[in-house]
């Protein structure tokens, strides 16, 4: 990391870098409470999953919570998105998830405090092979995710899932696994067809796995105001979907296509933009919601 990103990172929330492999120096002294697991989902590829769980992870982090992200893409575009190198990657979420070492180990620090991340490989995507015959095949994130819960040196607030673009066995697992479901839907002509879809599948593990599960919300993203289709798939989500869609809307924006290839949110990569500010009030709304959900 070079002295700008440095400069950068301070000026995120004023404070100094935490020790990229110690998340045990943010230890509380008591046992911490369950974080809140949201899996960020939708089938379809290119619509912001992976853009929205490292943005919205360092938003979440930038205002005080401290976050786990969880890589379930094969691709690792999480991973590489905060500077993860591939190298650095000895124990992934496939190891985890076959059942091959505990999610404390996976578990990295990132160079935004308070933010870290069990990195993917490409190991993952032979996962449904390995484990598919499996009676706890659907529970395996549930039950990693439970045993990090008692580890108090990693007392993390939020754990956000970044899913594969498909409704696959990895799919289910964080399905399984989550409170919640946070959906990144792109505003793009079959976005609602795309959405019904998803929503089958999430009434489907809330009948058959996880009775507990609800969908917090719709995130709109890749939006263009200048776009007349992108004002109607707007109106028309939120005309079928009501208050589950959140009001903050991720604009399209170069610095946040940018952020990535420099293997840095778009918060670290450029803090005025803004699509760093969606984050930035999208994590607010979030945060709102949960208070919203807790006084409920």
């Amino acid at each position: 990391m070079n002295d700008n990103s440095k400069d950068e990172l301070i000026a995120l929330d004023d404070l100094t870098l935490s020790p990229v492999d110690t998340p045990a120096a943010e230890a509380a002294p008591i046992a911490p409470r369950a974080p809140r697991v949201l899996a960020i989902a939708n089938q379809k590829g290119g619509v912001g999953k992976t853009t929205t769980a490292i943005n919205l992870g360092t938003a979440l982090a930038a205002i005080g919570e401290t976050v786990l992200i969880v890589d379930l893409d094969p691709q690792g575009n999480a991973s590489t998105g905060l500077g993860i190198d591939r190298r650095s990657r000895q124990t992934s979420t496939y190891d985890v998830l076959t059942g091959e070492a505990p999610l404390r180990h996976a578990v990295i620090g990132t160079a935004v405090p308070r933010l870290h991340i069990a990195p993917s490989t490409l190991d993952l995507s032979g996962l449904e092979l390995e484990i598919g015959q499996d009676r706890d095949r659907a529970f395996r994130l549930r039950n990693a995710l439970d045993a990090l819960n008692t580890a108090t040196d990693l007392p993390f607030s939020y754990v956000l899932v970044d899913c594969p673009p498909s409704l696959n066995l990895i799919t289910v697992n964080a399905m399984a696994a989550a409170n919640a479901i946070l959906v990144p839907l792109q505003c793009e002509f079959f976005a609602l067809e795309g959405l019904s879809q998803l929503m089958k599948t999430v009434e489907s593990v809330r009948t058959t796995l996880n009775p507990d599960l609800t969908i917090h919300g719709i995130v709109l993203t890749m939006y263009d105001s200048r776009n007349n289709l992108s004002n109607q798939v707007v109106a028309d989500v939120r005309q079928h979907m009501g208050r589950k869609v959140y009001d903050t809307v991720i604009p399209r924006n170069v610095r946040v296509s940018e952020a990535p290839s420099y293997g840095k949110p778009v918060l670290v990569y450029d803090l005025k933009c803004v699509g760093s500010e969606a984050y930035l009030r999208l994590a607010t709304e979030i945060i709102q919601r949960e208070r919203e959900l807790k006084a409920g």
